[in-house]
């Protein structure tokens, strides 16, 4: 492993997470496809991002502003897992799943951001 956040735990976490919101979306209509799928996921994929982009040459403070983005694409993932259940397109085992990846995640970042200081 070259780059210092493939390391991260939480990194690690986060590819997951985005993994498993790709697979979700799968099974959402083809009029969610631009609207709530396309969200999701793009989310999901900003926590990884996030912390990778943060990672890589760049001091602790400005560390700490990108887990801060990528903890914001943490919550917003499941501000959309809540859309996609109201809107019938999440089931509860689902929601339960991902949230709990999602609060796992957010620990990790919490922790990790606190780190920094």
């Amino acid at each position: 492993m070259g780059f210092k956040f493939e390391k991260l735990k939480v990194w690690q976490k986060a590819v997951d997470l985005a993994g498993d919101v790709a697979e979700l979306t799968k099974t959402f209509p083809r009029d969610e496809l631009f609207i709530l799928s396309a969200q999701i996921k793009r989310a999901a994929d900003s926590v990884s991002l996030n912390i990778a982009e943060g990672s890589t040459g760049q001091s602790n403070a400005e560390f700490s502003k990108f887990l801060g983005y990528a903890l914001r694409s943490n919550v917003e993932v499941v501000g959309c897992l809540y859309l996609g259940q109201k809107r019938n397109l999440i089931n509860q085992q689902d929601l339960s799943k991902i949230y709990a990846q999602c609060e796992e995640i957010l620990v990790m970042l919490n922790g990790l951001k606190n780190s920094l200081k």
